[in-house]
């Protein structure tokens, strides 16, 4: 898989979790990826100051992307 199409598989697994982010008032968006095997987001919005963001990170969005890119190894928010 080319770096291209990472990004955009990673891309849309994002757009498959917004919706739900979106409705708590929340939202995500990719920063980057290194070495094709790790990914940073960033949580926005309501999602900055959720007390279970890090649940939401790894159930939900880390889950999402290795099912699009499942040669990810780690997926990191940053504030």
């Amino acid at each position: 898989m080319t770096n291209e199409e990472l990004t955009q598989n990673i891309l849309k697994a994002l757009d498959e979790i917004r919706p739900f982010l979106n409705s708590d008032g929340g939202d995500i968006s990719l920063i980057g990826i290194e070495n094709g095997k790790h990914v940073t987001v960033r949580l926005e919005g309501a999602c900055t100051s959720c007390s279970v963001n890090q649940m939401t990170l790894r159930a939900g969005v880390e889950t999402t992307i290795k099912n699009y890119a499942p040669q990810i190894e780690t997926v990191v928010n940053i504030a």
